[in-house]
């Protein structure tokens, strides 16, 4: 395995990048505007679109990018809906591996946000209707993900391992609940 690239330390907004899926286009186009609106909100900053044939195609372009030294994070975007095959799983689990090893080798988190859904009207839910915009939920989560590689390689903490931190201390829990013993023992 190569080795991890360096985190980057650069201060200020991280610069993102989307890849998406042409494939399904009605659907991805606006995965791909959500994910552009949350960034400039949260960021300012447009990220870079990167346009992929279809899912089969996101992780080596997602791992591209990562790999370029240009990007903070990378958000990959693609729908598979489900056919009469099994296709559509397969490209699922062959999709969502190869991201996860693309961002295990680069050190650059790449937010999945590939629909895996029965139907069209399923993945219109999804991409803007009443399930919300997984796109605009995937850059979230990338944004998140990032400013906490941020602050694990500065040494230091992030607002979601305070939150954590201060559970453990008893802060944020109400007194009326306890903590339930561990069990000792188990099988022998």
């Amino acid at each position: 395995m190569p080795p991890l690239k360096r985190v980057s330390k650069r201060a200020g907004q991280p610069r993102v990048a989307v890849v998406v899926s042409r494939y399904n286009a009605s659907v991805t186009d606006r995965l791909c505007l959500g994910a552009i609106e949350a960034c400039v909100r949260r960021t300012g900053r447009t990220p870079t679109v990167l346009e992929a044939p279809g899912a089969f195609e996101l992780p080596v372009i997602a791992h591209a990018a990562a790999d370029s030294g240009h990007f903070d994070g990378v958000v990959a975007l693609g729908c598979l809906i489900r056919g009469e095959t099994i296709h559509d799983r397969v490209i699922a689990d062959a999709v969502a591996q190869a991201i996860q090893a693309a961002m295990i080798m680069t050190g650059v988190p790449i937010a999945f946000g590939v629909l895996t859904v029965e139907n069209a009207k399923q993945a219109e839910a999804r991409a803007g209707g009443d399930h919300g915009n997984k796109g605009d939920e995937a850059m979230g989560a990338l944004l998140d993900t990032v400013a906490a590689v941020r602050a694990a390689a500065a040494g230091g903490d992030s607002r979601i391992s305070r939150t954590v931190a201060d559970k453990a201390k008893g802060r944020g829990t109400s007194k009326k609940s306890k903590p339930a013993k561990a069990k000792r023992g188990g099988r022998r």
